[in-house]
This record gives C-alpha cells, structure tokens and sequence, in this order.
C-alpha cells in the first residue's frame, strides 16, 4: 500500500502579489484585495457526480481524502494545509462540477503569506504573458434577444399570476479569438479593475464575483446578498442619485428581500445566534452598483459544517434562482433556452478543518480553449419589465467583456 503523500506548508513572501504567482493554464485562483490563493497543479481530483446527493457525496470524499494526508503545517491558520477548490454546477442534474486540491497553493492573508505543497510537487516558475491575437469576436448567444424577452414576459405573466415569487433568467454570449485565451491575463485583468470582488479560476471558469455566498472560520458564518441593481454614471451626482433611486425602488427591493430570506433561513437553524442587516446599502462596483445586505452569526456546536456542506445548504439563493426555489427551478428550466453549467453556482474553498470562502459564479466566463461563454442575469419580480432586464444583463455583461478586451 502506497505511503500518502506528505503536505507541508511553510511560509512565503508576502511582497509577492498571488496574481503574479501563476504560472500558466493550470491554475486555480481565488484573490479579494490581495489575499486569496493562487494554486497549480493537481495532487486530487474528485468525483462528486450529479444529483441532490453531490454535496454530501463531496463533502464525505474530501473528509476521507483530507484523512489520508500527512500534514506537516508550520502556518496553522485558516487555509493553511490541504486546501481543496469547488466549482459547482448551477442544477443538480447537470454534469462538470469540479472539486479539485491543487499540488502547489500559494496563500496571502492579513500580512503573511505561506505555500503548500502535496509530495514531491515541484512549484513551477511564473509564466511571463505571452503577446497573442486575443481581440475578441462576438459569436451570439443560445437564443436571439427577442426570445428572450419573450422568456422575460412570460415569466413576468406567471409571476403576477401568482405561480411565483421571484425567477432568475440568465443568458449567455459565446465570444472567440484566433489564440487560446490565457485564463492567467484575464484574472489579473479582473482583479485589477475589481478588486472588491472575489476573483476566481477553476477549471477553465473565470470570473470576479461581488457576491459572498458564505464564509466560514471556525464557527463564525458571513455572507453578503446582492440583489438589485442599477448602472454607475460619470458624474458623482448622477451617480448618487441612481443609488438613491435604488435604495427607494419597490421592485429592486422586492427582488432583493427574496434574496435575504432565503439566506437567512437557511442559515437560522444552523446558527446559535444570526444578525441580518435591517436595511440594505449600496454596493459600487466599477461598473454596476447592487443593493447589499451583510449577515453575521455564530454556528451552532457541537459539530459545525464545512464551508462547502454551508454552501450546498444555501445552493441555490433566490438572488440566482428565485422563490419558490421549486417553481423557479422549472421555469429556468422551461424558458432560459440554455444549460448554464457552472455559472451561478458555488465557487471557492475549504481547506481540511472545514474553514472556507464560497461565492455564487456571476461575472464569469467558461474558457473551452479559443471559445469562452460570458453569463449575465436578471432577477424578476411583479413589475419587472423585460427591456429594463435585458439592459441589466447588457450591464453585467461589460465586466467580462472588458477583461477580454484588454489592455
């Protein structure tokens, strides 16, 4: 029987930026504000299939795996030691979700910094960005505006009608280049222009996120909700006066008081003590701003869940599908005209004493080599008008396309 492999973590410099510790394709990236990981490699790849079951499936083989491992950790903080990633398909039955532990983690956290390696791994040199024809050509979407707006009315009609609450329409924009694009260029491009979101690469889906899913050290839960959404203007009056209008918007609240509930009422029993926001704020992005609502608490012993069981529990929100989450599911379903794979499904970490940061995957692109997919989406609700939705995902849209763009 074959001796398992030994993982130590040690510590590192930490003038060195994550983004600039990629070396190449074979990357897996999650940075907020500097800190974060940059991993390489793979020491594990798991198999957690489809169906309701698959966070539970995930979260027993990434127990039995974390429990084979050797662990030889001078750093002892959260994310130190075997750290695996997750990128999860947004419905259960849909097929390429990924939970992968990487063979080499680059860590940057409050001012220290450390690297882990699995066995022999040899840390690999940072690749120096090559110069390539990565203009982008817009290649269309799954279904043509029109329909669309079509799916946007219809599900506005079952709404008012009382069949639902809130359904989530996403859509997609297929973008191709004469080279393969660098998943490496596009996150240090997000994080640059970003640098409040949570800037993510795994297995070929990149993106920056503004939304915490949940966060988990020790027993201690966070997340924050977005929903609702206006455009930023140039003119700082403007500007405030769209977020002024937001924070007052019936419909822009309804759709985002959807999203806190369902929130918080997963996390409730699960906690010993839980503060909601009594009101939103705003949230501004370089692009966009959102309404946020913050959510603190404390889990409840003696046995807390990991990250990524906290994050199957919430999966999925009503900020990415809608209430009731059932009768959202089948209109998706229905009327979205498209497989969304893994977009606006959980993304993160957790490491092996179940500490972690999970996201919902927006602002985000699927690379296939030359070809990348770009998703946007729009929360609906009674009053939603389609025009005004497909100007948001038109909105949402522009921070991928920038990161292609370039410079």
């Amino acid at each position: 029987m074959p001796l398992a492999p030994t993982v130590r973590t040690r510590a590192d410099d930490p003038a060195v930026a994550l983004v600039d510790r990629l070396p190449g394709r074979d990357t897996t990236t999650w940075v907020h504000g500097g800190d974060g990981f940059a991993g390489w490699g793979e020491a594990a790849r798991l198999d957690i299939g489809t169906g309701p079951a698959r966070f539970a499936v995930g979260a027993a083989q990434l127990a039995e795996h974390f429990s084979q491992l050797v662990v030889d950790d001078a750093i002892r903080a959260p994310g130190s030691g075997p750290v695996a990633f997750a990128s999860i398909t947004f419905d259960a039955d849909s097929p390429g979700s990924v939970l992968v532990v990487p063979a080499v983690v680059w860590a940057r956290r409050e001012g220290r910094a450390w690297r882990t390696v699995v066995g022999d791994a040899a840390p690999p040199r940072p690749r120096s960005e090559q110069a390539g024809d990565d203009k982008i050509r817009y290649a269309g979407s799954s279904i043509p505006d029109l329909q669309w707006l079509d799916a946007v009315a219809t599900a506005t009609r079952r709404i008012d009608a009382g069949s639902l609450d809130k359904v989530v329409l996403a859509r997609d924009q297929t973008v191709w280049s004469r080279t393969p694009f660098d998943p490496g260029r596009l996150v240090r491009r997000l994080a640059a222009t970003f640098p409040d979101c949570y800037t993510f690469s795994v297995d070929g889906l990149v993106g920056a996120t503004p939304e915490l899913l949940v966060r988990r050290t020790g027993p201690r839960v966070d997340s924050l909700v977005l929903a609702g959404t206006a455009r930023r203007d140039r003119d700082p009056v403007a500007d405030a006066r769209l977020g002024e209008d937001l924070l007052v918007s019936r419909k822009e609240r309804s759709e985002h008081r959807f999203a806190v509930a369902s929130v918080a009422d997963t996390l409730t029993p699960r906690c010993a003590q839980l503060t909601v926001g009594a009101e939103p704020t705003i949230l501004r992005l370089a692009n966009v701003q959102h309404l946020a609502t913050r959510i603190r608490g404390t889990l409840a012993g003696p046995a807390w869940p990991t990250a990524f069981e906290l994050a199957g529990a919430l999966h999925p929100t009503a900020a990415v599908c809608g209430t009731p989450t059932d009768d959202a599911l089948a209109v998706i379903r229905e009327l979205e005209g498209m497989d969304r794979g893994r977009y606006a499904g959980p993304v993160g970490w957790v490491d092996a004493a179940g500490n972690g940061e999970f996201g919902i995957a927006l602002r985000c692109a699927q690379l296939e080599g030359a070809r990348a997919r770009l998703f946007a989406g729009a929360g609906l609700v009674a009053d939603s008008l389609p025009e005004e939705e497909l100007e948001e995902t038109r909105l949402k849209l522009r921070a991928m396309q920038s990161a292609f763009a370039g410079p």
